[in-house]
């Protein structure tokens, strides 16, 4: 598949994709206490979730993110359909982890994205785990009560992290640009 695109012109870009779990169990996070005192804060047990699903590029921060009900080969196709919609004049090249559904025989590629899966059992070699870690730490000790209230709160964060790559900004390229990747691409390309 790649070699029909060698030559053509078409941007290559590198990708790197998960899913994350979110959903009205507060996730409790570590805070600051006098020594001994244990933090105190509203915690819900509502076990209601959706599901993110995203990529993000390391190298420029670019990032897309859709919710879905589920983690499914289904709402994974899904995924990579509107994602190939959304950048039709590249070769997507993206990392992912192992998930069956991410190998589903059922499963369609689009014909501008080519998937890299890494090692089984190794999420540490993907940087968009940081940004999940990132997600759920600035969601830690908020109290949802509904999905919509959530879904806000996430946006919120979302919305925090800068698409700028300015040095004193958390942006997408800080989270998930780790130093021997982008030198790898940028050795790639040059």
């Amino acid at each position: 598949m790649l070699i029909r695109y060698l030559g053509t012109g078409k941007q290559v870009r590198y990708w790197c994709q998960d899913e994350s779990r979110l959903g009205l169990k507060t996730i409790i996070g570590r805070t600051i206490t006098l020594k001994g005192v244990k933090p105190e804060g509203i915690v819900g047990w509502q076990r209601q979730n959706f599901y993110l699903y995203g990529v993000v590029e390391p190298i420029t921060g670019d990032s897309f993110f859709w919710e879905f009900s589920h983690l499914d080969g289904t709402c994974f196709q899904d995924f990579l359909s509107l994602f190939s919609a959304a950048y039709p004049d590249a070769l997507n090249l993206i990392q992912m982890d192992n998930g069956s559904f991410h190998k589903s025989l059922d499963l369609k590629w689009p014909d501008n994205v080519i998937p890299i899966f890494q090692p089984p059992n190794s999420p540490e070699l993907n940087p968009i785990e940081r940004l999940w870690e990132h997600i759920k730490y600035e969601l830690s000790w908020q109290h949802c009560t509904h999905l919509d209230q959530l879904r806000h709160k996430l946006k919120q964060v979302l919305d925090s992290i800068s698409t700028e790559a300015m040095p004193t900004a958390v942006n997408y390229a800080s989270i998930c640009g780790w130093d021997y990747i982008i030198s790898a691409l940028l050795s790639a390309t040059s």
